[in-house]
């Protein structure tokens, strides 16, 4: 149960019979969370540039169906929104924004390319998205959209240049969607991982204080939408104190993450 009052969004128990589209799956979180969704009933589709990924997934998980998608392509995310109202017979019951780009970059080494292509991806694409299924989804009057964060948008980091902004922009979005969308019986949710074992992380140089598996981050996240939580954030040996440093004034938040990384 949630830790203070009622669940914030009705509670996701039950998949079995329900669709699911997961827009970033052919990796990493997104395909975990796609097969033990599948593994409990659900009708998923699952969404990538990665036309091959998804092929494998589909051949693995008899019954998904694979929309290979581009979400820098707003004409291409509402013909694959339309494609799956169609051919599962109405709109989603969850859409989960998974898709996501990272590279490390400080502001020593601007990269303005790199800093577009993060905002697009991580971003501009979860835009995208809401504006092929938010219509549907307000016809229906039901239906739950996740987006994947990162605690990297909690507050500044080193390295974190171009990745943080675009998922604190993820933060506030949810927020400002859930005050608009609960009256209207849609869910919203924010799922914010620690550090997880995908091809994302795999470039990091820096040793990753408490690495998890997707498999892992899938279940919290399972969890996290059966308890109707708003926010999830997982390992929470790792996020609490992160999330701690939300709360200090800035210069002791400064003089912490310079302690840390400077250890």
């Amino acid at each position: 149960m949630p830790l203070f009052g009622p669940p914030l969004n009705p509670p996701l128990t039950d998949w079995r019979g329900r669709t699911v589209w997961i827009v970033g799956a052919s990796s990493g979180i997104g395909r975990a969370t796609a097969a033990l969704l599948h593994h409990q009933g659900a009708r998923v589709v699952v969404s990538a540039r990665q036309a091959a990924a998804l092929d494998s997934f589909v051949h693995e998980h008899p019954g998904s169906l694979a929309l290979p998608l581009d979400v820098t392509d707003a004409d291409a995310v509402r013909a694959a929104a339309q494609a799956v109202s169609t051919q599962t017979g109405g709109p989603p019951h969850l859409v989960l924004y998974c898709a996501g780009h990272y590279r490390a970059q400080k502001a020593t080494a601007f990269d303005l390319s790199d800093m577009q292509r993060h905002l697009a991806v991580n971003y501009g694409g979860a835009l995208h998205l809401l504006d092929a299924v938010l219509p549907q989804l307000l016809s229906a009057g039901q239906g739950h959209i996740s987006l994947v964060g990162s605690v990297a948008g909690y507050r500044g980091l080193p390295l974190s240049l171009a990745y943080g902004p675009t998922k604190a922009a993820l933060n506030n979005l949810a927020e400002t969607l859930y005050l608009d969308l609960h009256p209207h019986g849609l869910g919203v949710s924010i799922v914010n991982p620690g550090f997880v074992d995908t091809p994302l992380t795999a470039q990091n140089a820096f040793t990753m204080p408490a690495l998890i598996t997707p498999e892992q981050a899938a279940a919290a996240m399972l969890r996290g939408w059966a308890q109707g939580r708003f926010e999830m954030n997982f390992p929470r040996r790792f996020t609490r104190w992160v999330r701690l440093l939300r709360c200090l004034p800035d210069a002791w938040y400064f003089a912490a993450v310079r302690r840390i990384t400077q250890s």
